[in-house]
């Protein structure tokens, strides 16, 4: 599995499920963004764009090529060999009154599961964490906004614990929303590298380190 981040909530997953052969990986886009966000789009192909909510710095699925299958709502879909679940959630503390609904998407392929939080803005419930049980790579905000602060985001990666953990949702440069940047988030968890990977490729031998590791990527298209 192969992961790149085009910045904000926006990763692109490439993998190549048991059963494709030597075929075209299966290539998954979360949260796509409009040019409103000061951030170029994401380009590309798409088999599968997840939205976790109808905001425009997370919902433009038009941006990227081919004929993508577009998951916006909770459910349990099974596409080109890939398993994905999607979990109804909070954008907010007040049951979604401020801010609305989001889903909160867990991908499995090649023994790997994936979970993208989108914006959520509180815990998980019991229920809700059993459907993430056993998540390897957790993507989370990090920059502290109105729905959600360092703390919050740290106490949601102490609840999941993930093997890898994927900062997003951060103040970058050219960024024009008013969230903050990661540096709160990393003091929080206290294990973020210097260091920042242009892409990240990961297998499922290579998560059988039991030691929880932070995870900063570079922008695709900075």
């Amino acid at each position: 599995m192969t992961i790149q981040w085009y910045g904000h909530s926006c990763f692109k997953i490439s993998t190549k499920p048991e059963g494709r052969g030597s075929g075209e990986d299966v290539v998954i886009f979360t949260d796509p963004f409009d040019r409103s966000i000061g951030l170029r789009p994401p380009q590309g192909r798409a088999d599968v764009v997840m939205i976790s909510h109808n905001h425009p710095d997370h919902n433009n699925p038009s941006t990227l090529k081919g004929e993508p299958v577009v998951l916006d709502l909770p459910g349990e879909y099974s596409i080109k060999g890939v398993s994905i679940t999607g979990i109804e959630s909070f954008h907010d503390k007040v049951q979604g009154e401020k801010f609305g609904l989001n889903t909160i998407f867990v991908i499995e392929s090649e023994g790997i599961r994936f979970c993208h939080l989108g914006n959520l803005g509180t815990s998980l419930d019991k229920k809700q964490l059993g459907e993430v049980n056993g998540v390897d790579i957790l993507a989370v905000s990090a920059g502290e906004a109105e729905w959600l602060t360092a703390k919050d985001a740290k106490a949601l990666v102490d609840q999941i614990e993930p093997k890898i953990v994927l900062p997003m949702h951060y103040k970058i440069p050219g960024l024009k929303l008013k969230i903050g940047d990661e540096k709160k988030f990393c003091k929080e968890i206290g294990l973020c590298p210097r260091e920042k990977f242009p892409k990240l490729i990961v297998k499922k031998k290579d998560l059988e380190e039991e030691k929880m590791q932070v995870v900063l990527m570079e922008v695709v298209n900075a």
